[in-house]
C-alpha cells in the first residue's frame, strides 16, 4: 500500500481554513464526499464516531482521522495542511496542522491497518513533515507525499 494508491492531486488541500476539530472533520467530509461518491454527512458521522473512541491526533501536530463505510469499494485518502493549527485533543496536547483522512470499506480489515501504518510512518518522518509544513501549494504537497517512501529516508 503506497500513498499514491490513496490520494490524487485533487485530494490534497494546501491551506484549509478551519478553527476547530469539529470544523476540520466537517470540511474533510465535505471535500471527501465527491472524491469517494458518498454523502458528506455519512462521512462526518463515521469520523465523529471514531473520535468518540479516542482522538486520532497522534502527536507532533499530526492527526489521522479515519473510518469505515460499507458503501466504499476501496480505500480513499485526503491530505490537508491547515492554514493555522487547531486543538485536536491530540495525545501530546499540541495543536494539529497536518491531517491525513483515511476512509475504508468495512471489509478492508488488514488493508485498512496497512494504510494507517503507512500514513503513520510517512508522517512520523521529521524531514517529511518539515517539508510539508514549508510547502504552500497542493501540487507540491502531493509530490512530497508520494515521492520515495519514508522508510527509505536517511
Amino acid at each position: 500500500m503506497e500513498i499514491h494508491d490513496l490520494i490524487t492531486p485533487k485530494s490534497v488541500v494546501a491551506a484549509l481554513r478551519v478553527t476547530s476539530k469539529k470544523q476540520v472533520l466537517q470540511e474533510l467530509a465535505r471535500r471527501a464526499a465527491p472524491i469517494c461518491g458518498l454523502d458528506e454527512r455519512q462521512i462526518f458521522d463515521v469520523l465523529l464516531e471514531r473520535e468518540k473512541l479516542g482522538t486520532t491526533g497522534v502527536g507532533q501536530g499530526i492527526a489521522i482521522p479515519h473510518g469505515k463505510l460499507a458503501a466504499l469499494s476501496r480505500l480513499y485518502g485526503l491530505f490537508a495542511r491547515l492554514d493555522r493549527p487547531v486543538d485536536f485533543e491530540a495525545v501530546d496536547d499540541q495543536p494539529v496542522d497536518l491531517i491525513f483522512l483515511l476512509l475504508a470499506p468495512e471489509s478492508a480489515g488488514a488493508d485498512h491497518l496497512k494504510a494507517l501504518a503507512r500514513v503513520s510512518r510517512l508522517l512520523r518522518d521529521k524531514a517529511t513533515t518539515t517539508k510539508l509544513r514549508g510547502c504552500d501549494n497542493a501540487d507540491g504537497l502531493y509530490a512530497l507525499l508520494t515521492e520515495s517512501p519514508a522508510t527509505n529516508a536517511a
